[in-house]
């Protein structure tokens, strides 16, 4: 399968998917921190999905889970989170910002390329 990967190396990447509850959300955002894919993640519970699924319209309450971390950590944050995540099939979805603060760019950077 291919995946769509970030072009700059330098830039910060914004990873977001949802789950279905903050206790599985929890539980992600601190594997993608310890195994350090992720610098930081934010949990932001209150987000309600419509959407169609095998035919028919689905309406759920989910969990949205932001992980920051940089562009060649792509591929390995989106397999963890296949793997890790309880859907059969995650929404996993990559943003870069275009400005971010330089401190704390920086910090990103050094967290995600320090070895666990």
């Amino acid at each position: 399968m291919h995946q769509n990967s970030p072009a700059n190396a330098d830039d910060l990447l914004v990873v977001v998917t949802s789950l279905p509850n903050l206790e599985a959300a929890t539980a992600l955002a601190r594997a993608l921190v310890e195994a350090h894919l992720a610098a930081c993640v934010q949990i932001s519970e209150g987000l309600y999905s419509v959407y169609r699924w095998e035919g028919k319209v689905c309406e759920e309450q989910e969990v949205l889970l932001s992980a920051k971390t940089i562009p060649h950590r792509w591929d390995e944050i989106c397999a963890f989170i296949k793997e890790s995540h309880p859907y059969k099939l995650p929404e996993i979805l990559a943003f870069s910002p275009k400005q971010y603060e330089q401190q704390y760019g920086e910090w990103v950077q050094a967290e995600v390329n320090s070895k666990p």
